[in-house]
């Protein structure tokens, strides 16, 4: 959508520029993703680096020198910490949390303080399931939902507030599909694979094909839209909202495998986050116009689970 804004800003007749800006803008969301799986391995050497300051104190305690190694120990953070991609990776980006310990610490008192973390720590033992679960309720729940974490991600790219929540979402899958087999040679998920009723297709060729198909649709679902926008003065509808409509037209007339449901819903979720006040409103009636006349003409084909209805 922000590219497609972009091209039509622009006046731009070349895409190869506007579709190379598109690609490195998703190649930027897994960047944030290896950054995110990173703060759960700095968290990791944090506790452990607290445990053994503990243990070197002029008089340590009975807990200190005997301390609960549950969590350092969680066999999924060990896989994580252990995974050889991973570590590449960032060494790659040359992610370091030194300057950032104030706020690592934080997250992890606030996750020690927690009823979930010591109902963890204090069960008799742990299955694999369970440090999974531990690690996902510090990821969703307590870094997730913490401003000055958030903002580090903010301060360090200005796309990066709005890719957020794709990143946190591939951070979760990853988690919850990880298995407790894997070892450290296992591959992190690839950025541009989505499995799905056709198999494993690249994001990449579905993401360019709705932006070249928006473009080259641009005359076709223009005069659609018009023709459906009586009531609204076109010179003053947001261009944003057009190119919603255009996107949405595209993928019921050339993406068959996406059902119609899905493509209304999520393009009126898009219109509500990033449009002005009344595009919700807007789009869905316009959503609902366009899908009648195109089933009238008979120009939706969906297939599989892409059924109309």
């Amino acid at each position: 959508m922000q590219s497609l804004y972009a091209w039509f800003q622009s006046g731009e007749t070349q895409l190869p520029h506007f579709e190379k800006m598109l690609t490195t803008s998703i190649e930027d969301i897994y960047s944030l993703y290896i950054y995110l799986l990173s703060a759960l391995n700095e968290t990791r050497d944090f506790a452990l680096n607290r445990i053994e300051d503990a243990r070197q104190k002029l008089l340590p305690t009975a807990e200190d020198l005997n301390p609960n190694l549950r969590f350092v120990e969680n066999t999924f953070l060990v896989q994580l910490d252990n995974n050889s991609q991973l570590r590449k990776l960032i060494a790659q980006q040359k992610i370091s949390w030194a300057d950032h310990q104030d706020i690592i610490r934080k997250l992890y008192q606030h996750l020690r303080e927690s009823r979930e973390f010591q109902q963890y720590m204090q069960a008799p033992k742990a299955t694999y399931r369970q440090h999974k679960e531990i690690v996902l309720f510090y990821f969703g729940e307590i870094m997730l939902s913490s401003d000055a974490f958030l903002s580090l991600f903010e301060e360090r790219s200005i796309h990066w507030a709005d890719d957020i929540d794709t990143a946190a979402t591939m951070v979760a899958k990853t988690l919850r599909k990880w298995e407790a087999g894997y070892d450290e040679f296992t591959e992190l998920p690839a950025l541009m694979i989505s499995p799905d009723e056709e198999g494993d297709d690249l994001m990449r060729d579905f993401v360019l094909r709705l932006f070249r198909q928006v473009i080259v649709r641009g005359e076709e679902t223009s005069a659609l839209i018009a023709g459906r926008a009586q009531n609204w003065d076109l010179e003053r509808i947001a261009l944003l909202d057009i190119i919603i409509l255009k996107m949405a037209l595209a993928e019921f007339l050339d993406f068959p495998s996406i059902p119609v449901k899905v493509t209304i819903n999520e393009y009126i979720e898009i219109s509500k986050d990033y449009s002005t006040p009344r595009s919700r409103q807007f789009v869905n009636g316009m959503l609902d116009k366009l899908v009648a006349d195109l089933k009238a003409e008979q120009k939706i084909k969906k297939s599989g689970r892409g059924l109309i209805e």
